[in-house]
């Protein structure tokens, strides 16, 4: 059986819309009117991939930004109606789809991630039982956990540097870890971790049910520290530094 003329007519407009060198506009429809959809389309998407990612854009010249996005409307199926969703749409066709041109730098498909991670914070919601660490709490006898609105992030290239004037070719030797959060002012804020600082915010992300001591002594165990104290106090000053920035929290009936 067929299929019927009208999605026939369909499935030639959003070719032609997708891919307008690529597949002809159907000729019932007037071309003034295969215009405006046209350029409807391509300016929205453009303009949105182009303010939700202008690291990456200022990376591109124009002729090279715009094959760029072109070939993510050709060649990708969204998996969301909603527009707001774009920018994770296009993080994950650079992850998964696009083979690599030569104009795209190696750290092209990191760096959108990295990018996208401020505007999906931007909107994301802490649930309501989530109980930040108080003042008085001693912090290395509470059961910390860390808030809904702090992810550790790790890359290989350091795409927190990346710009117009840094572009590395090659990935670096050690991961760069980063914590990024939504501030008390609902501002996006970047915490650059060292390798132990960030097994630390690891252990807190994933805490069941231990102290901030315990998952230090953890730590020295496994650093084969000469002296545990040490370790201790450095974690403490991590502490401290997460509760200043309000993403380190309490389980409750923890604390003093």
């Amino acid at each position: 059986m067929s299929e019927p003329r009208f999605q026939q007519l369909q499935r030639a407009l959003t070719a032609h819309l997708r891919d307008p060198e690529g597949h002809p506009p159907p000729e019932v429809v007037e071309e003034r009117r295969i215009r405006v959809y046209r350029e409807l389309i391509y300016n929205n998407v453009e303009g949105f991939l182009r303010n939700g990612f202008p690291v990456i854009r200022s990376l591109y010249d124009d002729t090279s930004w715009h094959a760029l996005v072109r070939d993510f409307l050709r060649s990708h199926r969204a998996h969301t109606p909603y527009f707001l969703e774009i920018g994770r749409e296009f993080v994950a066709w650079l992850q998964d789809v696009r083979t690599s041109q030569g104009e795209d730098p190696p750290f092209l498909a990191e760096l959108a991630h990295y990018e996208y991670m401020e505007v999906a914070l931007s909107v994301a919601e802490a649930p309501p039982d989530w109980v930040p660490a108080a003042e008085q709490d001693d912090l290395l006898e509470i059961r910390p956990t860390l808030s809904p609105l702090a992810w550790l992030l790790g890359y290989r290239f350091p795409v927190h540097r990346i710009g117009a004037d840094h572009r590395p070719e090659q990935a670096s030797q050690t991961p760069h870890h980063l914590l990024v959060h939504r501030t008390p002012q609902d501002g996006i804020a970047f915490l650059e971790l060292n390798p132990v600082t960030a097994h630390l915010v690891y252990l807190i992300q994933n805490n069941q049910d231990r102290t901030a001591r315990s998952l230090l002594e953890q730590i020295t165990g496994e650093l084969g520290h000469a002296d545990p104290q040490v370790v201790i106090q450095g974690g403490l000053e991590i502490l401290e530094e997460l509760r200043g920035r309000e993403v380190l929290g309490r389980m409750n009936g923890s604390g003093k």
